[in-house]
C-alpha cells in the first residue's frame, strides 16, 4: 500500500513577533492509499488550519507536506494551481455548485477545463453519478435538488478527475440525518470499491464513525488517534466519544 499524504513536523504561525499565535505545533502523520481518515478537535485546535495547508489554500511556516510523492510546500503558486486542479478533490459544507449549470455540467466542469475528450467526460460523469446514486438528477439544476443530492453531486465532482486525495470540510454539516447517512455511505463505498483516499474534518462523532481512522488534534498538536480495524461502527463511535471526553468537552463542542 502506497502513502498518499505525509505531513512531517508541520508548524504554522500567525501574527507578528509581538503577538504570535502557533496554530500547528509539529504535526506529523501519514495517510495510506485507500484510507478514509477523519480529523477531529475542539474549536481553535488547528484542524481547519491543517486542512487548509494540505489543500494548498494556506502555506506552512515550517515542515513538509507530501501528496503522492510531491512536496507541495516547495512548489510555486503556478505549479500549485495545476497540482490542486489535477491531484486534489474538494467537498465543501455548502456544496459550492454553480447554480446556472446542471448537475451533469457541474460534475463535468473540471474535466472540461482539463480538455478531456467529450466521450471520456460522459463516461466518467455517468460512472461517478451511478456510484453516488444521483444518475436521476444529472439534468437538474441545484435549486431542483435536495441538500443530500447537491452534496452527492459535489462529491461526484470531487472524484470525477480521479484525484490522489479527496478533502472534505464538514461534508455533512448542512444535511439532515438521513442525507448525512446516505452521503457517508457513499463516501465509504468510494473508498471500499473505487480505492479513493479521503480525508475529512468533522465535528460529528457519527460522521467520524464511518472512517477507518480518526486523528484528534488539541492545541495544534496530535493528541491521539483511533483505528477502527474490525470493530463495528457502533463500537468505534463509542470509542470516539471516549476520546472526545478526554479532549475536555462534550461531543457537540468539537467543532
Amino acid at each position: 500500500m502506497s502513502t498518499i499524504l505525509q505531513a512531517e513536523n508541520v508548524e504554522k504561525y500567525y501574527g507578528s513577533r509581538s503577538n504570535l499565535t502557533k496554530a500547528l505545533d509539529g504535526i506529523s502523520f501519514d495517510v495510506e492509499a485507500g484510507e478514509f481518515v477523519g480529523i477531529m478537535g475542539a474549536s481553535g485546535s488547528g484542524k481547519t488550519t491543517l486542512l487548509n495547508c494540505i489543500s494548498t489554500i494556506d502555506t506552512v511556516t515550517s515542515g513538509r507536506i507530501m501528496i503522492d510523492g510531491t512536496d507541495i510546500t516547495s512548489m510555486s503558486s503556478d505549479k500549485l494551481s495545476k497540482f490542486r486542479r489535477n491531484e486534489l478533490g474538494f467537498i465543501f459544507q455548502d456544496f459550492n455548485l454553480l447554480d446556472t449549470l446542471t448537475a451533469y455540467e457541474n460534475i463535468a466542469l473540471a474535466l472540461t477545463i482539463m480538455k478531456r475528450h467529450p466521450r471520456e467526460i460522459e463516461d466518467r460523469v455517468n460512472d461517478a453519478a451511478e456510484i453516488l446514486g444521483i444518475s436521476e438528477v444529472l439534468s437538474k439544476y441545484p435549486y431542483q435538488m435536495s441538500g443530500g443530492q447537491r452534496q452527492r453531486v459535489a462529491s461526484a465532482r470531487a472524484i470525477v478527475t480521479d484525484p490522489s486525495l479527496v478533502l472534505a470540510d464538514e461534508p455533512t454539516g448542512a444535511l439532515d440525518s438521513k442525507s448525512a447517512r446516505a452521503l457517508l455511505e457513499s463516501l465509504q463505498k468510494l473508498v471500499r470499491e473505487q480505492g479513493a483516499t479521503i480525508l475529512i474534518v468533522t465535528h460529528d462523532a457519527f460522521s467520524a464513525s464511518y472512517c477507518d481512522r480518526i486523528l484528534f488534534i488539541r492545541d495544534g498538536q496530535m493528541f491521539n488517534q483511533l483505528v477502527r480495524g474490525s470493530e463495528t461502527r457502533k463500537q468505534f463511535f463509542d470509542k470516539i466519544i471516549e476520546v472526545v471526553s478526554l479532549l475536555g468537552g462534550d461531543v457537540h463542542d468539537i467543532c
